[in-house]
């Protein structure tokens, strides 16, 4: 490993629970929290919203605005926690150029899981059709550098967290001072 890890992803399919795993983690570890959802593109949540895949067109300007946003956050010296699918290998490289030390937390689960979860979920624009097409987009990420592999579907979001933020603190995270 050429860096210690000092910022996250929490990567994951629609409903594998990045936003609930990444605000446990932070509370832990006192990192900053960035929600992924919320620098899409209004073009891009229309077109999800209307059950419609994005693809790698769709998504280059939201990663070029996630690595904006993680070297703006790792700039003001605390260490950030992303959410975000990263479902292929060229958007986790994509990712991993913005910051040396980025490592990769991925939330596994299954399709009947992620809609079933993905169904009851308020408010949110990513309906539970786009699952299987997120599935079929997936690249596991296991076997890359700076990459945990957790079982969401049968682990709490606590349970999650604390996983994540023990090897967090193996792989290294620095405390803050």
């Amino acid at each position: 490993m050429n860096h210690p890890i000092t910022a996250l992803v929490i990567m994951g399919v629609a409903g594998c629970g990045k936003t609930c795993v990444s605000e446990a983690l932070c509370q832990l570890s006192g990192a900053t929290a960035i929600e992924g959802d919320s620098f899409h593109p209004a073009a891009n949540i229309e077109k999800m919203s209307a059950g419609i895949p994005l693809n790698d067109e769709d998504r280059a300007g939201w990663l070029d605005s996630l690595c904006d946003e993680l070297r703006r956050i790792d700039a003001l010296g605390q260490r950030p926690v992303l959410t975000c699918s990263a479902l292929k290998h060229i958007y986790r490289e994509r990712l991993r150029s913005a910051l040396p030390g980025l490592g990769f937390v991925f939330l596994e689960l299954t399709p009947e899981v992620a809609a079933e979860r993905v169904s009851h979920r308020p408010g949110h624009f990513m309906p539970a059709t786009l699952i299987e097409s997120q599935f079929a987009t997936l690249e596991s990420p296991k076997g890359e550098p700076l990459t945990l592999a957790l079982n969401a579907s049968i682990h709490s979001v606590d349970e999650l967290a604390v996983q994540a933020h023990l090897w967090w603190l193996e792989h290294g995270l620095k405390r803050a001072s």
